[in-house]
């Protein structure tokens, strides 16, 4: 492998902002989803959720473009962002406060699926990036780069969990995110992709923006009435 290759390097730097650009959205649910743990478990679940979610990423650089063929994938996939949107704003209660009777292992699972979801999409970026690097340096540079991003989400998801805490409406600004998220896969699937876009224009803002309604709705709904439900309860 050549060092001084100029390919290399604008192929890693490529790769690293790829990674600072694709790296918000899953900051966002990591944030969320380690809010539901008691205070002490919360950076152990963001440092976890994170690398699994990077190590899970590299080995889905390697097969999204075969993946990206597949037909209903992004359907199926936004069904289950519309799901975990809406269980994410259901764990907070109406004050802000958070229920701490989640698991570590429960909000590790709900960041890897979450971002197996969102990453099919933008791994083929960063696998773009790659392929500006001699073919022999491209599997290596994948890997460095998308490890490096590691404290990149750590760092936003940590940052993020912060202003949560002092700014409650983030919390449902995030679901919708990933009902927007959810409506673009819709949209985007090679099944449904050619319909939408003759039959909807601005099909990619129109229905990610009804699914982000969809998620704020239902999930403030299931909360109101999780909430009435202990009332009765209690």
């Amino acid at each position: 492998m050549d060092f001084t290759s100029g390919a290399l390097w604008g192929a890693f730097g490529a790769i690293i902002a790829a990674n600072i650009l694709l790296s918000g959205d899953n900051a966002v649910v990591i944030a969320m989803a380690a809010r539901s743990l008691p205070q002490e478990q919360q950076k152990k679940a963001i440092f976890w959720g994170s690398a699994a979610a990077i190590v899970m990423r590299i080995v889905l650089t390697i097969v999204a473009v075969q993946l990206l063929q597949l037909p209903y994938l992004k359907v199926i996939g936004g069904v289950l962002l519309l799901w975990i949107g809406v269980q994410l704003l259901v764990d907070a209660e109406d004050d802000g406060e958070v229920k701490s009777h989640g698991t570590m292992g429960a909000a590790i699972r709900t960041i890897l699926v979450a971002d197996l979801v969102m990453s099919v999409d933008n791994v083929l970026a960063v696998a773009g990036a790659a392929d500006r690097a001699p073919e022999n340096a491209r599997l290596p540079l994948l890997i460095v780069g998308l490890a490096l991003s590691i404290p990149l989400i750590i760092a936003g998801s940590t940052l993020l969990m912060k202003i949560m805490d002092r700014f409650p409406i983030i919390i449902t600004l995030g679901a919708a995110l990933l009902g927007f998220l959810a409506g673009e896969m819709f949209v985007s699937d090679p099944s449904t992709r050619d319909w939408f876009h003759a039959t909807v224009p601005e099909a990619d803002f129109i229905v990610g923006g009804l699914c982000a309604v969809l998620v704020v709705v239902v999930g403030l709904w299931l909360q109101k009435r999780g909430a009435s439900k202990a009332a009765a309860e209690g």
